[in-house]
């Protein structure tokens, strides 16, 4: 059996580990600096035992599923720490900083820049569940930086083992689209539930008058803040252009309703439709829901 050691036992992490025991090829070592997500990890499964400092040169594989802040420094700190033929890679939304923090390291290639692109609004060991990877996409960034053995294991890792659909982008291209399609949903969800709390003074309105629509846009505001945080800020070159865009947008939204333009309102949104058209055929091409 292969064994794979997981700093970060939360969704991600976690759910790796489970996914990863129920191939039965896998023997899985955690870690997580709270100590009652180690506990509680290791009661769920998802883990067989704890990682030891001592255990790291005997894994043949590390995981990185810690938030994006911590990431750059433990991956140093570890890549010098393998045994030479292990692999490593991270799961963050962030590629750049770590792949930067990095570059000069002289065991660089045998460190995957990975990003498994699932998850849920809900966070720690209690969220993890086998099936979160199955039919996703997985990024993996600057392939070229990546020793061939070390790439080859962590795409099957990702392809057969947890049946996602691999692609190589580099980190820079990898970080600026993310932030289009992930990091700005969840400001719009964290910004639009801080709009109806600072008007809406009464919770009993909002649960009686908040329809499916209300709580599948709001749903990502739920995210936890201490994964949040590191990954807003981290990512904030490519953020701020695309908010500042948004901005905008919001604002030709509050001229037509002033002027009560509704064949300018009416074109907008019509313009807008062509967006469902661009997710329906992606979801048709890689069977994503």
């Amino acid at each position: 059996m292969k064994r794979i050691g997981i700093y970060g036992l939360g969704l991600i992490g976690g759910s790796l580990g489970l996914a990863l025991r129920a191939t039965g090829r896998y023997r899985i070592y955690g870690a997580d600096r709270n100590p009652e997500h180690l506990k509680k990890a290791l009661e769920r499964g998802l883990a067989d035992t704890e990682l030891m400092p001592a255990d790291i040169p005997q894994m043949d594989g590390i995981i990185l599923a810690v938030p994006a802040d911590a990431l750059p420094v433990l991956a140093r700190q570890l890549l010098g720490k393998l045994n030479p033929r292990a692999w490593m890679f991270d799961t963050g939304s962030v590629k750049r900083p770590v792949t930067e923090a990095i570059k000069d390291h002289p065991r660089r290639g045998r460190f995957v820049a990975a990003h498994p692109i699932a998850g849920t609004e809900y966070s720690g060991p209690e969220a993890a569940f086998v099936s979160l990877f199955g039919g996703k996409i997985n990024i993996i960034c600057d392939p070229e930086a990546s020793d061939d053995d070390a790439l080859e294991a962590v795409a099957t890792l990702f392809g057969h083992d947890l049946g996602m659909n691999v692609h190589y982008l580099p980190s820079d291209v990898h970080d600026k689209h993310i932030a289009y399609v992930s990091h700005l949903s969840h400001v719009s969800a964290f910004t639009l539930g801080k709009t109806v709390l600072d008007v809406e003074n009464d919770e009993h309105n909002i649960f009686l008058m908040a329809g499916s629509g209300f709580a599948s846009t709001v749903r990502l505001a739920k995210s936890s803040p201490d994964t949040w945080t590191p990954v807003l800020l981290q990512n904030r070159k490519a953020l701020l252009p695309v908010l500042k865009t948004y901005g905008q947008n919001l604002e030709i939204f509050i001229d037509l309703l002033e002027k009560e333009d509704a064949g300018g309102l009416h074109r907008l949104l019509t313009d807008t439709n062509r967006i469902g058209r661009i997710i329906d055929r992606i979801a048709e091409k890689y069977g994503k829901q």
